[in-house]
């Protein structure tokens, strides 16, 4: 699928550059299943009990699992970045370098195999559950996305004088209007709502400002050469070949239908309305009601992954959970 999106950009001379930022916690490792997740133990031998985002020392804490990390993805050429400690306990984000949609999504995919494995060795367990614990926030992949033009080099989201261009506008028009019904691929999972509530750090809706981090589409300031948009409503749990795949979709039918963006929002886009789909079996619908969405990505598939979906969740509905028997059992 990602393959036929590339090709619809490569037939009129464009090439799309990603950068995805991958968040994901560290837990104790954890044998029974109906228990809560708890923080790992780092080198101080204490677990992780209060939330110290970008702190340096918490990152520490497991160095000798980073350590290894980085000496993996060296040997297998994964061009990570930055780490980071993000807001979470035990909750951390590894910055990819910019590059072709095809490699980035391979790198993603070959790091989330090489993380599990080597926290394993250290005894924890690494996971990419969009909202493994309650009372933390979730996890998502964030991803920069711009457009260079091959004839000229150029980044197709500014024009000549270095101001947005049309195209950077319209693809943003294209996420606001298309995101929504993508939903089912950028949150594949029942676990995936529930990191998409109010107030949690994640965005509920597809507005879009400059800098702004409640939104759901971020421009973070750049030079003109470096213009891009940032999605932040895909989860950590999507797989990267769709996730990529949808969001340049988006972006190609904005483009194409000279879709024009909402008023930028400067302020918090947290008590807006909310606009994404707030649970798998509406985004499964907003998804199937999608034509020109379908169209770009292949009927054939959409069709065969809301088969395979409405399944799963018709399995998780035969699981009753410990809220349920907390507050019905004897209230109802």
């Amino acid at each position: 699928m990602l393959r036929r999106v590339l090709k619809l950009y490569a037939d009129r001379g464009w090439s799309p550059v990603i950068g995805p930022e991958l968040e994901f916690y560290l837990t104790a490792q954890n044998m029974d299943p109906n228990q809560p997740l708890r923080s790992p133990i780092g080198r101080s031998g204490r677990p992780e009990t209060s939330r110290q985002i970008y702190s340096i020392d918490a990152v520490n804490e497991f160095d000798p699992l980073f350590e290894d990390i980085y000496d993996y993805c060296d040997m297998m050429q994964l061009e990570v970045d930055t780490l980071i400690h993000e807001l979470g306990a035990g909750q951390m984000g590894i910055d990819f370098l910019n590059g072709d949609p095809l490699g980035m999504a391979d790198n993603v995919f070959y790091f989330k195999r090489t993380l599990r494995e080597a926290a394993l060795k250290h005894d924890m367990y690494a996971t990419f559950m969009a909202k493994p614990m309650a009372g933390e926030p979730g996890s998502a992949m964030h991803v920069h996305q711009s457009v260079r033009e091959n004839a000229s080099g150029r980044n197709l989201f500014s024009d000549a004088g270095g101001a947005p261009s049309k195209a950077f506008h319209h693809y943003i028009g294209g996420l606001q209007r298309y995101m929504p019904a993508a939903m089912a691929l950028a949150a594949p999972y029942v676990n995936s709502y529930r990191r998409i509530v109010r107030h949690t750090y994640a965005p509920v809706n597809v507005q879009w400002g400059t800098d702004n981090r409640t939104v759901g589409f971020r421009v973070p300031v750049s030079r003109p050469e470096d213009r891009r948009i940032e999605n932040r409503v895909i989860g950590s749990d999507a797989n990267p070949y769709l996730a990529f795949a949808v969001t340049l979709a988006c972006g190609y039918l904005g483009m194409m239908e000279q879709l024009e963006p909402t008023d930028i929002t400067a302020g918090n886009a947290q008590h807006l309305d909310f606009e994404l789909p707030q649970g798998l079996p509406e985004a499964l619908r907003m998804l199937g009601a999608e034509d020109k969405l379908a169209e770009v990505l292949g009927q054939r598939f959409i069709d065969v992954y809301a088969a395979i979906k409405e399944q799963e969740h018709l399995e998780f509905m035969t699981v009753i959970s410990p809220w349920e028997r907390e507050h019905l059992l004897l209230h109802v």
